[in-house]
């Protein structure tokens, strides 16, 4: 009789808590890069939710710093639900997450200083978010990406750290995370409007290096693709039929 009554109680606090906790992301869930080339990649298909993944412009943050934001407003633009974005200052220029595909109606926008590690991990612990952005500057290691990780494993949420620095070899950006997945963007010149006839007038779509630098249970990648679309969308640079894989490797380089 005890038994069994300690076996009800114990399954209702388990009840309990799942409603707290709000629906979690069943193992294996994953929300798309933007392309099926990429994302075919990485080992579930695309980013794992209910985890830490980090994004950084591969370079100064002058330069490659909004690359990196607009990319994470092109992966956010894939969920649904509302979204905590956590920054040190109020720089960040929302109708610019728009043309990425991410409507500032859905964004949370916190101003949080110094703060934004311990706003991150409270905004992970909250069930009716679908993702928490987090701009963090300086070193960000081991114990307190582990945090990141734990909380966001907890209730499902996505959590991305966008790292921010105005050095191009920072050796904070090199310091070892507990995050599943580390990307480098850099924002590369646009080809010709015209490809076929480069002494026309006009710049093509911006385009990006894309480097995937640590990928938990996968390999690095490197790819060049089109800057995010309205969509979100990221597409591979096509080849061309006259010099694209000259350019292609050039543009690696």
């Amino acid at each position: 009789m005890f038994h069994a009554s300690h076996a009800r109680l114990e399954d209702l606090r388990a009840q309990i808590a799942r409603i707290e906790r709000g629906p979690v992301a069943a193992p294996g869930q994953t929300v798309s890069m933007g392309s099926a080339e990429i994302d075919s990649a990485l080992p579930h298909g695309g980013l794992a939710l209910g985890a830490l993944h980090e994004i950084a412009g591969a370079g100064p943050d002058t330069e490659h710093g909004a690359a990196a934001a607009l990319l994470t407003a092109g992966i956010l633009s894939r969920i649904a639900g509302p979204v905590l974005w956590a920054m040190e200052y109020a720089d960040l220029f929302a109708p610019g997450l728009a043309g990425a595909g991410l409507h500032p109606d859905r964004v949370v926008f916190a101003e949080a200083g110094k703060e934004v590690l311990a706003t991150m991990e409270e905004g992970l612990r909250h069930p009716g978010l679908s993702a928490v952005v987090g701009e963090i500057g300086g070193r960000f290691g081991l114990i307190a990406s582990r945090r990141l990780q734990l909380a966001a494993e907890q209730t499902g949420v996505l959590a991305i750290a966008l790292r921010r620095s105005r050095r191009f070899d920072d050796p904070a950006l090199m310091e070892p995370t507990a995050a599943m997945t580390r990307w480098l963007v850099a924002a590369l010149p646009s080809l010709p409007a015209l490809p076929h006839a480069p002494s026309v007038p006009g710049l093509g779509p911006a385009l990006w290096r894309l480097t995937l630098t640590r990928c938990r249970g996968g390999a690095p990648g490197l790819w060049i693709t089109e800057a995010c679309d309205a969509t979100g969308r990221v597409h591979l640079v096509p080849d061309l039929a006259n010099g694209s894989v000259a350019t292609t490797e050039r543009l690696r380089a």
